[in-house]
């Protein structure tokens, strides 16, 4: 299997960031490499394109988790460090699907599956998440297929 082309493009701008002395930068793509690794070891895999973009949208997931632990907490300087390993994560994933766009694969997916209850949303969802992975939030994409199917 050829090597991820994500992975590859991470990599080079980590060695970049290192050469630029950016330190904070330096430390968000170590943290990223690492997980890629440690998947890599623990699977026994070599990561393609598609598990990059899962890895990178559950580091970002696990970040906006955190700010808003932190600001409920009152910790704006730890809210503020989320935010900005946020931001460069959210570098290397694509543009985020705007809410039309959203609704579209939403209403295609719901008439694709023939889904008209609640108990369907798991055939929904296996349809939209491949579609979305990395472009939008998957808590969202549930909360507008319960509207559509309630």
């Amino acid at each position: 299997m050829a090597a991820s082309a994500m992975k590859t493009h991470i990599n080079d701008e980590l060695k970049t960031a290192m050469r630029a002395k950016d330190k904070a930068r330096v430390a968000v793509l170590r943290l990223v490499m690492a997980e890629f690794k440690r998947i890599e070891v623990d699977e026994r895999i070599e990561l393609d394109d598609a598990r990059v973009l899962v890895v990178l949208d559950k580091m970002l997931k696990q970040r906006r988790d955190s700010i808003e632990q932190y600001d409920n907490a009152g910790r704006a300087e730890l809210a503020d460090q989320e935010r900005a390993e946020s931001a460069i994560i959210q570098e290397f994933l694509p543009q985020p699907l705007s809410d039309a766009e959203l609704d579209e694969i939403v209403d295609k997916a719901i008439a694709q599956s023939g889904a008209n209850e609640m108990r369907d949303m798991g055939k929904v969802m296996g349809l939209i998440k491949p579609q979305v992975q990395g472009r939008a939030d998957m808590a969202d994409v549930s909360r507008r297929i319960k509207a559509s199917l309630g």
